[in-house]
């Protein structure tokens, strides 16, 4: 929302008056001295709420995503999916690894959205990773597998270190970064599209910052599936799947995980746990969106208000 100066004051005592609001500004464009702490706050929030509240499906999608998977570990569908995790090996257990994951969703999603404000209306901001360091993900999806044998968060960095080195921690780098710029291109672009057709004056309305959120987050996740995949593949390695192809060591490169990929399941092989990515990202996306949407809003009306009150 833009501050506009008031009319001065004619002579005579009294305080001068307060700065006044013009009428239809839009709440986003913040006062300059509070925008940057505002939007990293409320992206904090949005992100740490996203990925905790969407968890359980996220570590659905990453075993889904498996090439050869375990027979004890093939699912039909993600409600399938949960509820025999949750009947066979316990109510928590699609839940770990969930505190890496929001160690890192906060700092991450403050800088992410901060970005994005500051570079809206620039090309750059498809640029930006969001989501979290690629030692969280690794840990994450390692953990996430079917019959992990990490029994922690640390015992699993502690142990992929001393048996794989550092670099084991950046195999997914490149194909992260691939995926990034599309998804974030593609998230950005329709998330704008959807709000300048329901929600053209840009005013805080829960509802369709969920919808647009929604609808962004089905199609970029749909679309970058493939790199998700082969993002999956080179931070789990899967040894069954690796070993049937006689690859021995370790697999690395972003070339590597698609020549991988198309051997071990064709062309359907890139989209395997689609259902589950798409499922995962709507709400992660509507979450975030107005998540953020309201913490900025309440923000941003809080400091009005209390400048207004000087």
């Amino acid at each position: 929302m833009e501050l506009s100066c008031a009319p001065a004051a004619p002579p005579g005592p009294g305080p001068p008056p307060g700065p006044a609001v013009a009428e239809g500004d839009e709440y986003e464009s913040l006062p300059s001295g509070a925008a940057l702490g505002t939007h990293m706050v409320a992206g904090a929030v949005a992100g740490i709420m996203e990925h905790t509240v969407m968890y359980p499906v996220d570590s659905v999608k990453t075993r889904m995503q498996s090439l050869q998977p375990d027979p004890k570990a093939q699912y039909r569908s993600v409600y399938e999916a949960l509820k025999r995790i949750v009947l066979t090996e316990g109510l928590w257990r699609p839940l770990r690894g969930i505190n890496v994951t929001m160690l890192g969703a906060g700092p991450a999603h403050a800088m992410y959205f901060a970005c994005y404000e500051k570079m809206k209306k620039s090309l750059s901001d498809t640029l930006q990773q969001g989501g979290n360091s690629h030692l969280a993900n690794v840990v994450k999806q390692r953990m996430q597998m079917f019959n992990s044998p990490y029994k922690s968060v640390l015992s699993c960095v502690r142990t992929v270190q001393r048996t794989e080195g550092f670099g084991a921690f950046y195999r997914s780098y490149t194909t992260q970064l691939t995926m990034n710029v599309p998804f974030q291109a593609i998230h950005f672009i329709t998330y704008e599209f959807m709000q300048e057709h329901i929600n053209p004056r840009r005013e805080y309305n829960p509802r369709s910052h969920i919808v647009a959120g929604a609808v962004a987050g089905a199609v970029a996740a749909a679309a970058t599936t493939p790199l998700d995949v082969c993002k999956t593949l080179l931070n789990t390695q899967e040894n069954t799947a690796l070993s049937s192809l006689n690859i021995s060591g370790h697999l690395s490169g972003m070339v590597n995980a698609f020549r991988t990929v198309y051997r071990l399941g064709g062309l359907p092989g890139f989209f395997r746990g689609v259902q589950a990515r798409v499922i995962y990202q709507m709400p992660s996306t509507a979450i975030a969106w107005s998540v953020y949407e309201f913490f900025k809003y309440f923000l941003t009306k809080h400091k009005l208000e209390k400048r207004t009150s000087l």
